[in-house]
């Protein structure tokens, strides 16, 4: 029986989508146990981004069975949207994870975007954020962006305010992309289908206008799948997520996934500070003084609770 070798570019659950080096594409199943890595409990253990080998199957044309996935270089997780204590790999061997956000129809938690970032951080994943439709952006709103750049500038993320629909809105982004694999992520609703196809044009994914009543966008992506960027690299679209639910996390170690707060926090008194009410904390006097931004530090604390309660 032949083999092949091939990148995972779709996965439906039971079966996936593979192409192999020469660009042709198989239809791929896993038959019977297969060797994952036990180091991961997740409810699927084949992602996008995955490379595998498959065999060949006989006297079925374009039919492959998955046989070993390759070690990956990162994968990225959220708690599975079916089971709150399992993990669900959203995608592997990513360069760079992304997250779509609007200030306005609809508007993105700002709660939202940090567990997001957060979880790109643990998995040592760089992060980009996008903030689009910032054409329909009133005053108020164009404070918030105002702030938000500033914010997350300051935390050292990458920020691109895009109007999808205008090439050179997006021209800076689209540069930034080649060449790289990236994970795209937001809310329903938040114009990332429409971004795809403006970065890959003829992709042609689904977009669906925001309801008017609830503000809130209805789910266009059902599972994940990888497209090739004209010229060179990556993108993987992902199912729009109301929430991206952390899991696996310690609250001692979560302000290391705060960059801004990393920075200062050998300055605490304490090594095992949780920089909620201990004495010479370096973080909080950083908050004092407004060089990390009390919204984040609210953030923070407010993630830090769902810890707790280990939910």
């Amino acid at each position: 029986m032949s083999e092949l070798k091939g990148l995972v570019y779709k996965s439906t659950g039971s079966w996936y989508i593979v192409r192999d080096e020469h660009g042709k594409i198989w239809n791929a199943r896993v038959k019977g146990k297969m060797k994952i890595d036990d180091n991961i409990s997740s409810t699927n253990p084949i992602a996008v981004g995955d490379k595998v080998i498959c065999d060949i199957e006989e006297g079925e044309e374009g039919i492959a069975t998955i046989k070993t996935i390759a070690e990956r270089n990162n994968y990225i997780v959220r708690v599975s949207p079916h089971n709150k204590n399992q993990k669900h790999i959203v995608a592997a061997n990513l360069d760079a994870a992304l997250v779509v956000a609007t200030i306005a129809e609809p508007r993105t938690s700002q709660g939202f975007i940090d567990r997001f970032l957060i979880t790109a951080e643990a998995y040592h994943i760089p992060a980009i954020i996008v903030i689009n439709k910032i054409d329909l952006l009133k005053p108020k709103h164009q404070e918030q962006l105002e702030h938000w750049q500033k914010m997350y500038g300051d935390a050292s993320y990458e920020i691109f305010p895009v109007v999808a629909l205008q090439p050179e809105s997006i021209a800076a982004l689209a540069n930034r992309l080649k060449g790289i694999t990236t994970l795209f992520s937001g809310h329903s609703g938040v114009g990332k289908s429409t971004l795809i196809n403006q970065l890959i044009p003829g992709v042609e994914l689904r977009t669906q206008e925001v309801s008017g009543w609830s503000g809130k966008g209805q789910h266009t992506t059902t599972f994940a799948e990888m497209f090739d960027i004209p010229g060179s690299g990556k993108i993987i679209d992902t199912p729009g997520v109301k929430e991206f639910g952390l899991i696996d996390f310690e609250k001692e170690e979560l302000a290391q996934y705060f960059p801004e707060m990393r920075r200062v926090m050998q300055g605490c008194k304490f090594n095992n500070c949780l920089h909620i009410n201990e004495p010479d904390c370096a973080v909080k006097e950083a908050v004092n003084n407004e060089t990390i931004s009390i919204d984040r530090y609210v953030s923070y604390m407010s993630i830090m609770d769902t810890i707790e309660k280990k939910w």
